[in-house]
Order: structure tokens, then C-alpha cells, then sequence
């Protein structure tokens, strides 16, 4: 970031523009402070973060209090996503800035491993083989591929490297693990962070995963559980759930959160984030989606359906920073 008091301006005396004179003046330079942020990366493993903040009860700047906290009820979350916008912005902003480096971004490369195929019913997506879309499936990528890929990715700038299937869940897939276990590891051995998102898994596929060299598991629970059986009947929200606690038993990290344009109304975005925020551990990261509709599914061809626009996805992107900081 570069900050000056001032900046040398200069405009022509007389000088009009569009009928707007503009008078002459000069500011002398002033010196030019750069201000670059040094801290070091917080660690991305939850449990080795939250240990951090075991010890204290909040933390102040601005006028803002904030606390890693679990206990929150539908009611104070919903007084935080109906704050006035510019106060929720400056909440959110300031107690981002209490607990992370605001002038750091990481970047990340997701590569769908196998497309296509799935056999949910997820009303808003194009892979399901319920829906007649313009995706056709494809098998699972090579190993040696997704190596080739993720190398790119590395050299391109990524740290992270997040792999996705299109499929319910892992199952008896015994030849497609082990060959996405090969992946992870050799993801891992390039210095990257590696995440999945594979369909529901059980404790003994997430434990070696994480012997794998996992360091992610990505699994989102989409909406509210009220409205959650309106968009996917095939998998309950409890399965979900599952996953996440056998990912986070198995020492992963958890990635996890929701779409929006699904037909949900206020309170189904206020109760998705109560779910994450009063889970035993908050997510490590809360990807908040807006629907891109598909033509074919259910919810591509609803007219009733609304879009999403920069005034849905900004409550629901600053709230969980302020509840899950």
C-alpha cells in the first residue's frame, strides 16, 4: 500500500473542459511512505490457528469487538446481516483485519478430475445425469495429468491445488481412490496445499487422505437445512454434516459453504450461517457462491428464480467474517 498526504497535481491555468474551467494549482511533493505488511502467513491448519486465540476472550480495533465464538443464535446473526451496509462492510473489514493480513490474497487453481456423470439430483447443477444439459461426462483425469496440472498451477503462482469428482461419493471406488490418493501425494510433494471435493466420505477415507498429505476438504452444505430439501433430495443434510465431522476428525482442514439464487429467501442465508458458525470448529474458509444457471436443470429453466447480484452476495460474504473471524 502507498500512502502520501499529497500528491503533486498540475493543471493549466484557463483550461476548460466541457464548460468546466479548472483553475491551476500546485501541492509541493511530499515524501511517499510505503507501507508493506511483513507479518508472517497465519497457519492454515485450523487447529494449529484456533490454538493462537485459545487464550483470549476478544479482540478491539475501530471501535469493533470481535471473539472466535460458537454460541451464536439465529437472532444475533440476523442482527448483524440486516446492519446498515456501509457498517457491516466496516465491521466485517475491520475484524478481517483483526485476525488476518489484509494485504494478502492466496491464490488458488481448482481442476475438475472427472466431469460430468453424477447421478444426485441437485437442482442447479449441469453434471447430474437427471438433467439434460450440454455437459457430457468424462472419465477421470490420469495421474500423471493432474501432476502436470498442478505443476502449472504452481508455476503460474498458486499455492493451493483443489481437485474435484463428480460423483455422490467415494464409495467402493477402490481404483479411483488409489489413484487420487497418488495425486494428493504428489501434489504434496510439489510444496502445494492440496484440497479435494469428492462426494461424502467415511472416517477411513478421510484418515487416509489425510495421510495422503491432504490439506483441505471441500464440501459445502449449499443452503438452510428448511430449504435444502426444495433443491436436492438424494443426499440429506445430515449426510453432509457427516462428511464434515469425518473430515475434521481425520485432522483436515474444512471448507464449507453455501450457493445462492436457489429460491432461499433472508432467513435461509441468516440459518446456513448459523450452522457453520456453531459447529465445534468454524470452517477454514466459507465459499460463498452466486447460482450461474444452467439450462436443462430445474433451477436454470425457473423464470421465478432471482438473480443474484452484488448487494445479495455482500451481506453473505461479510457476515461470516464477523461471526467466524
Amino acid at each position: 500500500m502507498i500512502s502520501s498526504s499529497s500528491r503533486l497535481l498540475r493543471a493549466s491555468s484557463g483550461l476548460l473542459r466541457r464548460g468546466v474551467a479548472v483553475r491551476a494549482f500546485s501541492v509541493a511533493p511530499q515524501k511517499v511512505v510505503v507501507d508493506t505488511y511483513t507479518a508472517p502467513r497465519l497457519p492454515n491448519d485450523v487447529h494449529d490457528r484456533n490454538a493462537l486465540y485459545e487464550e483470549e476472550e476478544s479482540r478491539a480495533m475501530g471501535g469493533v469487538t470481535a471473539s472466535v465464538r460458537h454460541d451464536w443464535t439465529k437472532e444475533d446473526i440476523a442482527k448483524i446481516y440486516d446492519l446498515p451496509f456501509y457498517e457491516l462492510m466496516y465491521r466485517a473489514s475491520t475484524t478481517h483485519r483483526m485476525y488476518w493480513n489484509p494485504a494478502e490474497v492466496q491464490q488458488c487453481t481448482l481442476l475438475s478430475i472427472k466431469t460430468g456423470g453424477c447421478t444426485e439430483d441437485c437442482s442447479y447443477c449441469s453434471q447430474s445425469t437427471r438433467h439434460k444439459t450440454h455437459v457430457k461426462p468424462t472419465p477421470t483425469m490420469k495421474v500423471q495429468e493432474v501432476l502436470e496440472a498442478a505443476r502449472n498451477a504452481k508455476d503460474a503462482g498458486s499455492t493451493r491445488f483443489c481437485m474435484g469428482a463428480a460423483w455422490r461419493e467415494l464409495g467402493n471406488k477402490k481404483n479411483a481412490f488409489n489413484h487420487i490418493l497418488e495425486m494428493v501425494k504428489g501434489v504434496n510433494g510439489m510444496g502445494l496445499e492440496v484440497c479435494c471435493t469428492l462426494g461424502m466420505l467415511n472416517g477411513e477415507q478421510a484418515k487416509q487422505l489425510k495421510e495422503a498429505g491432504l490439506t483441505a476438504y471441500n464440501h459445502n452444505l449449499d443452503t438452510s437445512p428448511e430449504h435444502y430439501p426444495k433443491v436436492i433430495t438424494t443426499r440429506t443434510y445430515e449426510d453432509r454434516l457427516e462428511t464434515i465431522a469425518n473430515v475434521r476428525d481425520a485432522g483436515i482442514s474444512v471448507c464449507c459453504g453455501g450457493i445462492l439464487g436457489l429460491g432461499e429467501k433472508d432467513t435461509d442465508r441468516v440459518s446456513l450461517l448459523h450452522v457453520l458458525a456453531t459447529l465445534p470448529e468454524h470452517p477454514e474458509s466459507v465459499p460463498i457462491n452466486a447460482l450461474v444457471s444452467v439450462e436443462g436443470t430445474p433451477l436454470g429453466d425457473a423464470d421465478e428464480i432471482a438473480n443474484v447480484d452484488a448487494f445479495d452476495m455482500a451481506p453473505l460474504i461479510s457476515t461470516p467474517r464477523i461471526v467466524m473471524p
